[in-house]
């Protein structure tokens, strides 16, 4: 099967270049970056830190000076060129790196000429961007020495149990019983920031034990390493 091509597109003045390696390594689970490009003005002084992370990732600087005041017109090169790229039919798939809502109808016209969109950003992105991607990816979780058991509200714990609930039932089989990756895919198209490491756990399986409110049956498979995980709904 062929590996998906991406464009990563990163908007510069709305991202950090200490995140750069860990992005790039969780693209690397999404397909092959074949256009890599960042945007912003790259006379200004704390652009400095970007230059060598760029020259390691083979990352092309994209210059935009800031013609007028108030305007951001980082944004509109990046848009543009996202639109020619499609117009191309050179990838299967974007990244777009930024916590900016102005990329929220971008995100949706690549997503309507059937292009996979993964979003990159800070938590305090605007949902209306995080909901028009295929996947959006917090940067804060991606760090491999993520370790550190995040302190997880009631409402949240509660939010993310009705959710697999929910998703359990949308694809179980007649025994109540369903396959663990289908839960997860499901979750996924419902709620594209969905990611097990939000709630501290690197696997969907570690978060669903965690919660106690669900049945786990692990079955073997062939291979003595490999189990097929499938989960069910605890009923009262």
């Amino acid at each position: 099967m062929n590996e998906r091509k991406l464009a990563v597109l990163i908007d510069g003045d709305n991202a950090s270049f200490r995140k750069l390696d860990e992005m790039m390594a969780e693209l690397a689970k999404f397909g092959v970056p074949t256009i890599k490009r960042i945007y912003g003005d790259w006379t200004k002084s704390n652009t400095e830190g970007w230059k060598t992370q760029l020259l390691e990732n083979a990352i092309t600087p994209v210059q935009q000076f800031a013609y007028t005041t108030g305007k951001n017109a980082t944004d509109s090169a990046l848009i543009i060129d996202a639109m020619d790229i499609l117009y191309g039919d050179q990838v299967d798939g974007f990244c777009i790196v930024s916590s900016d809502s102005d990329f929220t109808r971008l995100a949706t016209r690549l997503r309507e000429a059937g292009k996979f969109v993964i979003g990159m950003g800070e938590e305090k992105t605007p949902t209306a961007f995080i909901s028009a991607c295929d996947r959006f990816i917090y940067l804060s979780v991606i760090s491999p020495k993520l370790s550190k058991r995040r302190l997880v509200s009631e409402s949240k714990r509660s939010n993310v149990t009705e959710l697999i609930r929910t998703s359990i039932d949308d694809v179980a089989d007649d025994s109540g019983y369903a396959f663990l990756a289908d839960v997860g895919n499901l979750m996924n198209k419902k709620r594209p920031d969905f990611d097990p490491r939000n709630y501290g756990f690197m696997k969907l399986s570690l978060l669903i034990k965690s919660l106690n409110e669900f049945e786990v049956d692990e079955r073997p498979t062939g291979n003595s390493n490999v189990k097929h995980v499938f989960i069910k709904n605890k009923r009262g």
